[in-house]
């Protein structure tokens, strides 16, 4: 069995509010799940101190016996020196102007300073 570490959504319409649960990979997303080990709120401010609630000590026990993290939760792991900060993929290259529209862009750049 695979497990996982997972967000879990939950609050009303247009009003997120997200369980961080030990669930098993095969469960749905909001399904059934092993145990709750955290929070996270993001309609608090970035730095807010109730924005991610972790239990350190379960999630530690969790890590230890194989649970892999979402990038997510992962991100969350790093910021609380739980696990080491997960590196993040560069926006693909492919979705970037091309060289015309770049052209254009930086005419119209010297257009509105003149």
């Amino acid at each position: 069995m695979s497990v996982k570490i997972r967000l879990t959504r939950g609050g009303a319409k247009k009003r997120p509010y997200y369980s961080i649960v030990v669930a098993d990979s095969r469960a749905p997303r909001d399904g059934a799940f092993i145990e709750k080990v955290g929070t996270y709120n993001p309609m608090l401010p970035a730095e807010h101190p109730e924005r991610v609630t972790l239990k350190d000590e379960r999630l530690k026990y969790w890590l230890s016996n194989g649970a892999q993290p979402t990038e997510r939760v992962a991100k969350f792991l790093g910021k609380a020196n739980l696990i080491e900060m997960p590196k993040f993929r560069d926006t693909p290259k492919k979705s970037a102007p091309k060289a015309k529209a770049q052209e254009r862009a930086k005419l119209a750049a010297k257009a509105a300073e003149a």
